[in-house]
């Protein structure tokens, strides 16, 4: 989600939302190849975030920009057919709690929604909203760096990145394989759409930064979302002509070096594509293609494209598919797109959920005998709930590694009368799942709650609810928005513990009523992981 400055700018994004045909997808068989506009090496983000900006004051005015909807003519399933809503949850999460601790605030970043995401390295753990970056040791949870405009790591850049602009859609991610961080976020104005990437020098996210600006003219780019694989930085963002696939050069950038930006046209069927982010020790096999999965367009399909770059010869890198994955049927939430459905306790407005996408991250892990994408959606929940929502997950396998993804296991998490959405999901090394989601209803206030399951769970299921962060307000005046992603991401330490960044609402910051929201990251791990 971006953010604007002036109203005039917002008209003109929904003049130039895309507009999809049902047709069958095509892959465009020419990759588009482009460098760097500029880059550099930063100074001690530390050392600048003493002269940063304060965004509170400073973007006071902005307004959130809404997110483009999906319209593909989706063949949905009628309400009542999934075959896999859960009514009856397992015995209790098998996990311990490893630490709490409250982020970013709406009050110290100015924004009206925060896109909530953060991801453990070797020491800290990072969290970045709209429009903040905070770093915590990860073993207290104290604050190493308090929450600092992220542009700030741009600051003496110049270009595009280095300014306010439109600023939004951030994404961090610990590059586990080489011990660095992966800060991104799109800058816009109304002659340039960029992609700024900063890749950092060392594993402190409070050091230097390799920084890459990259161009994309007036074409707008939205809801970029990243992951890292070995061969490259794998992105995919939303322009006018559908989701664009993209490679950038993660050796180049790792070394401070030009960089080349590998990425194939939009088509007008792909909406939102996630690709695949590594986590764990085991590498995928040796030369495998980064997988971007999407909603296919019915409503019991997945899509799956595999994109193999060659940096050294980048036109013959390939984007190939679609490998069309049979799930269970499923009926979008709330209708579907960007709408105001979740219900609050009084005098709570009625909430904003993104049900027409898969949700970020697409966790990937090679086990050895079989490799693992987890990934969740938004979904109307079945009979047995009165709520809006309920949180659709699925487990994808390729069995033996290198072969094609097809439907493992997948599940409904649902409550009777809670709607849960904004969900994200992981997997430790022992193959256990956690799945972590947003939680609201005409008497709940909107919390943070976290499921899971063991491996040898069966199949489809999750195990009851814990709450990590209750709600004690809620939210009004802030346009029925809520943040467009959070994040489930894993500790590289140990491969066990899960580290979940989310928002909710506390009475302690803006009163019982307000739209000052809070963050909270929650650090938890199932007791058979050793």
């Amino acid at each position: 989600m971006k953010y604007v400055r002036f109203s005039s700018v917002l008209v003109a994004a929904f003049l130039t939302l895309p507009k999809f045909l049902s047709v069958a997808q095509e892959v465009q068989p020419t990759p588009q190849v482009s460098f760097d506009a500029k880059h550099d090496v930063s100074l001690q983000l530390r050392d600048m975030a003493k002269n940063a900006r304060r965004e509170a004051s400073d973007f006071a005015m902005i307004e959130p920009e809404i997110e483009p909807r999906r319209n593909v003519g989706l063949s949905f399933g009628l309400y009542g057919d999934d075959t896999v809503v859960q009514d009856v949850y397992l015995p209790v999460v098998h996990t311990k709690h490893v630490l709490s601790i409250e982020g970013v605030r709406e009050d110290q970043s100015g924004s009206i929604v925060p896109d909530t995401n953060g991801a453990a390295g070797a020491t800290q753990f990072v969290e970045i909203t709209n429009i903040d970056y905070e770093v915590f040791d990860k073993t207290t949870g104290k604050v190493i760096l308090p929450p600092t405009n992220f542009d700030t790591i741009f600051q003496g850049f110049g270009g595009q990145c280095d300014g306010p602009n439109t600023l939004g859609d951030p994404v961090v991610l610990w590059d586990h394989l080489a011990q660095r961080w992966l800060v991104t976020y799109l800058n816009y104005s109304h002659t340039n759409s960029a992609l700024c990437i900063a890749v950092s020098t060392s594993e402190d996210a409070t050091g230097s930064y390799n920084r890459y600006e990259f161009d994309y003219g007036v074409n707008l780019a939205d809801y970029p979302k990243y992951a890292v694989w070995p061969d490259a930085y794998y992105g995919a963002a939303q322009f006018s002509g559908g989701s664009e696939p993209c490679a950038y050069d993660r050796n180049a950038m790792l070394a401070g070096k030009k960089a080349t930006a590998v990425c194939f046209k939009p088509n007008n069927n792909d909406f939102s594509f996630v690709p695949s982010d590594l986590d764990g020790a085991t590498l995928p096999p040796n030369g495998a293609p980064n997988h971007f999965v999407e909603l296919g367009l019915n409503a019991n399909l997945l899509t799956d494209y595999d994109f193999h770059v060659d940096f050294a010869h980048p036109k013959k890198s390939t984007f190939t598919g679609p490998n069309n994955i049979t799930v269970p049927v499923y009926y979008e939430a709330c209708g579907g797109g960007f709408l105001a459905c979740v219900p609050q306790p009084p005098p709570g407005e009625q909430l904003e959920m993104l049900s027409d996408r898969l949700l970020f991250r697409l966790a990937y892990r090679n086990f050895g005998d079989h490799e693992s994408m987890v990934a969740t959606q938004p979904v109307t929940p079945g009979k047995n709930s009165s709520a809006v929502s309920a949180m659709r997950w699925y487990e994808l396998r390729s069995t033996p590694p290198g072969g094609t993804f097809s439907l493992y296991q997948a599940g409904t998490f649902q409550n009777k009368s809670t709607s849960l959405w904004m969900g994200s999901v992981g997997m430790d090394k022992a193959g256990n799942i956690a799945l972590g989601m947003s939680a609201s209803s005409s008497t709940v206030k909107p919390s943070i709650w976290y499921t899971g399951r063991l491996a040898s769970d069966p199949l489809g299921k999750m195990e009851t609810p814990t709450i990590a962060a209750k709600g004690t307000a809620v939210q009004t005046g802030d346009g029925a928005r809520w943040g467009d992603y959070s994040s489930m991401s894993i500790d590289p330490s140990d491969d066990c513990t899960f580290w979940y960044s989310q928002m909710y609402f506390n009475k302690k910051h803006g009163g019982s009523s307000s739209g000052d929201w809070s963050t909270r990251i929650t650090a938890f791990r199932f007791d058979n992981c050793k």
